[in-house]
């Protein structure tokens, strides 16, 4: 089944600007995987109404962010990359019973989140059945933001402790060599700064420190892969923005294929 994913295509995307239709829902293609967001309602403190909402009417939170931009991105870079059938990015909420149809979910913004009794039973459920989850883009340097997210996990897994993925793990090695030197700051478009030359300056918020950690079953199977003090959804979002590394585009695609890889054959 690895052999059947083996990447097929050069990843070339650079030197073109942004397309005009980042922002367009991409056409309805039912297919073998669907890149698969996580809708949830967030904490009512830190709710913040977005300037947009989604376009099939299911309102708008911290859980759109990137969207659909960094979805549309990473599936055709899936589908440029891999032998993988992918069909359109979609979403769900943990609630509706089609969630059992996807293999694979991403979460954004988890620190906000705010899931009720019912949605983390749910995912408990999913995640039993051999479901997968991926969450990004929640930051320090405080434990605020980490401890929402802990705390939730506890109360889905309570005899199940997050635990730091080694370099040695196979998620790191499924499809990507992922090494030491790779674990780097991967960084949102909050956090470049252009000089007047044109040049691009990364600017790493202070006190933060990439994380790479997981969640696993009594079989010491991945249950949830952990992206912490990092944006992986910024780098496949600004993916044909020049200005963007293309290094960390580059990287945030192999994070995002070894943990499809990964959940598609464990």
């Amino acid at each position: 089944m690895a052999g059947a994913l083996v990447a097929i295509a050069a990843f070339a995307q650079r030197g073109r600007f942004q397309a005009p239709d980042d922002e367009k829902l991409a056409p309805i293609r039912n297919a073998e995987f669907h890149f698969l967001r996580l809708e949830y309602t967030d904490l009512p403190q830190y709710h913040r109404r977005w300037g947009y909402s989604s376009r099939d009417g299911t309102g708008a939170g911290w859980w759109l962010v990137d969207w659909p931009a960094a979805d549309n991105h990473f599936t055709y870079g899936i589908q440029r990359l891999t032998r993988i059938d992918i069909g359109d990015p979609r979403h769900l909420p943990l609630t509706d019973d089609r969630i059992f149809d996807y293999p694979w979910i991403y979460a954004t913004q988890t620190g906000w989140w705010n899931l009720t009794d019912a949605e983390t039973d749910r995912l408990r459920e999913y995640l039993r059945r051999g479901g997968f989850l991926m969450t990004d883009d929640f930051w320090g340097p405080g434990q605020e933001q980490w401890e929402v997210f802990r705390e939730t996990m506890h109360r889905v897994f309570p005899d199940h402790e997050i635990t730091e993925i080694e370099e040695t793990d196979s998620s790191m090695h499924v499809l990507y060599d992922i090494r030491e030197k790779d674990r780097t700051f991967i960084p949102g478009s909050r956090h470049l700064r252009r000089g007047a030359d044109g040049s691009v300056q990364v600017i790493q918020p202070a006190g933060t420190n990439p994380q790479w950690h997981a969640l696993l079953d009594d079989r010491n199977r991945m249950l949830v892969a952990v992206n912490y003090n990092t944006d992986i959804g910024d780098a496949w979002e600004f993916a044909d923005v020049p200005y963007y590394p293309e290094e960390m585009t580059a990287l945030a695609y192999r994070y995002g294929i070894n943990y499809i890889i990964y959940a598609m054959t464990h």
